[in-house]
């Protein structure tokens, strides 16, 4: 589950709400061990969801770098070969 949290910091373009908003879900479901939760604890998994957005959010407006931008194409295939490699897929890098 927490694969699917990803960097979102220092790229170009910038995170959208939706990477932070999913990143936050990831966290949250990763925190409470529910995917999906019961009707009871529907509201604080919500809740929980809503303040951790708006905490990543603060963080990666407040977050300063030197480093030059990061190129979302460029991660992606970097990521793409990392994985060839460590599922045993290499010819189809």
């Amino acid at each position: 589950m927490c694969r699917n949290i990803k960097t979102l910091f220092n790229f170009d373009p910038p995170a959208t709400e939706d990477e932070i908003q999913a990143a936050s879900l990831q966290f949250v479901r990763k925190l409470s061990g529910f995917n999906s939760p019961s009707k009871a604890n529907e509201e604080a998994f919500n809740q929980a969801i809503e303040e951790v957005t708006e905490a990543a959010r603060k963080l990666l407006a407040s977050l300063v770098t030197n480093a030059e931008p990061r190129n979302r194409e460029v991660e992606i295939e970097k990521a793409r070969v990392r994985n060839a490699i460590r599922f045993g897929n290499e010819n189809q890098v």
